[in-house]
């Protein structure tokens, strides 16, 4: 699918939230450290567990109400909050107004997410979905390289401005999401714009969701991966910066480079970061022909695999090699795991699958914190192959819920006879 035949809706969100994405993670990466200046590093670690938990229900309502008042008026719902709480956060009197417009800002997020991805397979066919789906992942990554570097400075010297900008920017993509960009609710879901929200029916929509055997194995397998992926900033950083000491990168005769420690853990990030800017696309492509099953179940492979190796070396390019398998298996895994539940779950609660999805990061991103604490007790290759054990779990729940899902929609198509 070529540029030029793209949506207009497709074209504006992917500009739109390659800006505001790119602003996000120009003030975000520095929050904890933020905190940990008002309040103390205990306590603020403390408080930053509450935004993840806020996040899980937050990215619930929003598939909800994607799939009830429309996924437009829903995120149009979201960048209000977020413009408010910009603003709330760029004229704060106090530290903890500061966190009140963080959780807000995170909660909009997460009320946006779900109706921006049913939006995109409303717009798309099957065919496409996954390149679409990679485009906008590129797209959100170039974002997480460039918000840091810019945000380094402009956070720490001119924030009040920054926050301002955000909230303008935030306005700008609400108008302009306002003005071009048309409703995708299916028409025979329209009636329910009308219908008053119910936090009831709200959560019998989710307990009927996660009846579904084969879509509650995926979440608990992308839960297991979730929590891999997310040792690149904790585990993966704690062995970098203790073990890997300090060596030369470059050298020419008496002249090199050398990192080590926290500089190396900023070089394989950054080399992470750079991987998923160039290669999402080409990998994407390389892999359009495969099987979900089979690429779901690769990815977890190189992803556990890649880190598991980190433990058997210190060498800084041995590292990246190990950064390049982990993150190969996180270009593979990204578009389809997106396409996957796009196809999968049925129209009339797309938002809400998409919704539930978001669950498995939420909840890996609670739960992966304690390799830490497990670090205590084993040394890094035990932890390393812990994680690696973590992989291949989540690759035979992916084998074993694309064999029930057959099973599971004879048995759907049974009981939706008349």
């Amino acid at each position: 699918m070529h540029w030029r035949s793209w949506d207009l809706n497709l074209k504006i969100r992917l500009f739109g939230e390659l800006i505001t994405h790119t602003f996000f993670w120009m003030y975000f990466p520095f929050m904890a450290i933020h905190f940990s200046d008002a309040f103390g590093k205990k306590e603020a670690g403390l408080l930053l567990t509450v935004p993840p938990l806020l996040g899980m229900f937050a990215n619930l309502a929003g598939g909800y109400l994607a799939d009830r008042i429309g996924r437009r008026t829903t995120m149009l719902m979201s960048i209000a909050l977020s413009s408010t709480m910009f603003g709330l956060f760029a004229f704060s009197p106090s530290p903890w107004v500061d966190y009140i417009a963080f959780i807000g800002i995170g909660i909009a997020g997460s009320l946006y997410w779900p109706a921006s991805s049913a939006m995109v397979a409303d717009l798309t066919s099957e065919e496409d979905r996954r390149l679409i789906f990679a485009t906008f992942y590129t797209a959100m990554n170039i974002g997480v390289v460039a918000g840091p570097v810019l945000g380094s400075f402009f956070f720490v010297h001119h924030r009040f401005e920054l926050l301002l900008i955000c909230m303008i920017v935030e306005l700008l993509f609400g108008l302009a999401i306002y003005v071009w960009i048309k409703e995708t609710l299916p028409s025979h879901q329209a009636g329910s714009a009308r219908q008053a929200f119910s936090l009831k029916e709200q959560f019998q929509s989710y307990v009927v969701i996660f009846r579904d055997k084969p879509f509650a194995i995926y979440i608990g397998a992308g839960v297991l991966i979730a929590i891999a992926f997310m040792q690149l900033d904790l585990f993966m950083a704690l062995y970098v910066k203790e073990h890997v000491p300090i060596q030369p990168l470059v050298w020419w005769g008496d002249w090199s480079f050398s990192i080590g420690g926290t500089s190396a853990f900023g070089w394989l990030i950054g080399l992470n970061g750079l991987l998923v800017v160039l290669f999402t696309l080409p990998v994407t492509r390389r892999f359009e022909n495969w099987s979900d099953r089979n690429s779901l179940v690769l990815s977890s492979v190189l992803c556990g695999l890649g880190l598991f190796l980190m433990g058997f070396t210190v060498n800084i390019w041995l590292l990246f090699g190990c950064i390049v398998i982990m993150t190969l298996g996180e270009l593979i895994r990204t578009p389809v795991a997106q396409s996957f539940i796009s196809k999968y779950a049925p129209e009339d609660a797309r938002g809400q699958y998409m919704g539930a999805s978001s669950l498995q990061f939420s909840i890996g991103r609670f739960l992966a914190p304690l390799t830490i604490g497990l670090s205590e007790r084993l040394s890094p290759v035990g932890v390393f192959a812990v994680i690696l054990g973590l992989t291949l779990v989540s690759a035979l729940l992916y084998v074993y819920m694309f064999r029930l899902i057959p099973q599971a929609k004879k048995t759907d198509a049974h009981v939706r006879q008349p």
